[in-house]
């Protein structure tokens, strides 16, 4: 019986040949490749620009996932006071339009003022939440007419205190157009008033001047001269406060004969 395994202290035996048999092809051996000739492999910048760009991903989402969770929290957190407070801004904003309509309503109907008939029968509307006083004399120069409205109360002036800031002035001057608006002349050069030519909208023959800026020391408004005959219609606010109503109620439903 044959052993399975050559005994390594005993050289192989060389096969036998049969008669008539080729003989066993020899193998050559092959060479190993030169280290020269292996392939080249270039430098891995593909994977570390993918595992730079992983990594700056999962940072962003991190980033954001706490600032939605934070806010999320806030929200959760600080809701009820923030509806309150919502609903309190929104409430102030409703009764401050809510109370700006209601005076804009207890403005009408408005009142009525007509003038004497020697001096134009000048008529004015004026709010009726507002109060006026008109004195009449027979000046030769100063004011024939000589009014003054103003809401609730109208405020009292001396010399010593100087002239009040009044929602309305109306006055009918025994002076011919040219020699009131003489007066003017100065503050317009030094520029703290500005001139434009006016016409109230009901008598829009009657071209006048209106003067905006510096009426007289502390009071800044308008003022609108109008030619009446041989004398002129002036009418004007000292303040700002109540030109709206200026503009909206009294100029355009000012009438008179001239």
């Amino acid at each position: 019986m044959q052993p399975n395994n050559q005994n390594p202290y005993y050289p192989p035996r060389e096969p036998v040949s049969q008669p008539g048999s080729q003989p066993p092809a020899t193998v050559q051996p092959q060479p190993y490749p030169m280290a020269s000739e292996l392939p080249k492999h270039g430098r891995p910048w593909g994977w570390i620009i993918t595992t730079v760009s992983l990594v700056l991903a999962l940072i962003g989402v991190t980033v954001f996932g706490v600032w939605a969770f934070s806010g999320r929290q806030d929200y959760k957190n600080n809701a009820d006071k923030k509806v309150a407070a919502a609903a309190e801004v929104a409430k102030k904003q409703q009764i401050d339009v809510d109370n700006k309509r209601f005076a804009e309503e207890l403005k009408n109907p408005l009142k009525t003022y007509t003038g004497p008939d020697a001096y134009g029968s000048v008529s004015i509307q004026y709010p009726k939440t507002w109060s006026g006083y008109v004195t009449v004399s027979s000046s030769t120069s100063g004011a024939l007419v000589d009014g003054v409205f103003h809401p609730d109360i109208i405020p009292g002036f001396t010399s010593s205190n100087g002239r009040p800031a009044l929602a309305l002035r109306l006055q009918i001057i025994n002076q011919d157009y040219s020699s009131v608006i003489n007066k003017y002349t100065s503050s317009v050069q030094r520029g703290v008033l500005t001139a434009t030519p006016y016409a109230l909208p009901k008598m829009p023959e009657q071209v006048g001047t209106k003067f905006t800026g510096q009426l007289a020391e502390n009071l800044t408004g308008t003022e609108v001269v109008i030619p009446l005959r041989d004398k002129t219609l002036v009418l004007g606010t000292d303040t700002d406060q109540y030109l709206a109503d200026f503009n909206t109620y009294i100029l355009p439903n000012v009438t008179f004969v001239p």
